[in-house]
């Protein structure tokens, strides 16, 4: 099923910690995937952060379409939601971004992971956000 817009159903599924698999355009070089922790947000789009340099921005300031796949894990049902559209680079909230995923992904009262995400919190991030143009899912 494929439509413009992210669905209850798929919110819900999406709030879980499951890794996305983001692919940026690139025109004359090969999709590279890479995993990323994501949000989606309450209107619809799926935010992540990174650091400003990163080749993943340096493409998309280059080319901003953008593709995010997210599987369920091995041992459930097969479930998958895509989003494909276009990323803008926002300067602002990525620190926050990045604590809220810390939690959702991490066990922050683990010392070692505490001061991970201390170190993410220290350096220069950036806050993308994916604007859906096209959604498609499949679940059985």
């Amino acid at each position: 099923m494929t439509t413009s817009t992210l669905t209850a159903g798929d919110l819900e599924f999406l709030a879980r910690p499951l890794h996305g698999f983001l692919t940026v355009g690139g025109a004359t070089r090969p999709p590279q995937p890479r995993p990323i922790w994501f949000e989606a947000t309450a209107d619809g789009a799926v935010q992540f952060f990174s650091e400003p340099d990163a080749p993943k921005l340096r493409r998309l300031r280059e080319d901003p379409r953008a593709s995010l796949i997210v599987a369920a894990p091995v041992g459930e049902r097969e479930r998958w939601v895509s989003v494909d559209g276009r990323v803008s680079i926002e300067p602002d909230g990525a620190h926050d971004l990045a604590a809220r995923l810390a939690a959702r992904y991490w066990d922050l009262d683990d010392p070692t992971r505490a001061a991970d995400l201390a170190a993410i919190l220290a350096g220069e991030q950036v806050r993308a956000v994916l604007h859906p143009d096209k959604v498609r899912r499949m679940s059985f």
